[in-house]
């Protein structure tokens, strides 16, 4: 069964509230040192997640707006999430969910057609 995403209210949730990055391109996982961070990474401000924290982003360099979304398993903490994937190219949505497929998550890229 395939399932419909409105992209547009994810465009309409940046618009209204902006991105906070707090982890920037090059840096290092708190707790996994030896991964970098391929893209800027953050939340869209004042929204909530299935984790019960902001909603977050990963945003490329590319003036694109939402371009896709990555869905993760994570066995270690039990949950799901999804990622927006904003301004960037599919390139670079590749390397984050490389980049999320470590140890016990599971990262799955779904492009905006």
């Amino acid at each position: 069964m395939s399932e419909t995403i409105d992209w547009q209210k994810f465009e309409e949730l940046i618009q209204k509230n902006g991105i906070f990055i707090d982890r920037p391109r090059g840096t290092p996982h708190p707790r996994y040192s030896n991964r970098i961070y391929p893209m800027d990474y953050g939340y869209i401000k004042n929204t909530i997640g299935t984790d019960g924290e902001e909603i977050d982003v990963f945003v490329g360099k590319e003036g694109k707006g939402v371009v896709g979304i990555i869905k993760t398993v994570d066995s270690v903490k039990h949950d799901t999430e999804i990622k927006i994937l904003w301004n960037m190219s599919i390139s670079e949505a590749k390397m984050v969910e490389s980049f999320l497929n470590f140890g016990g998550m599971k990262a799955k890229l779904i492009w905006r057609e």
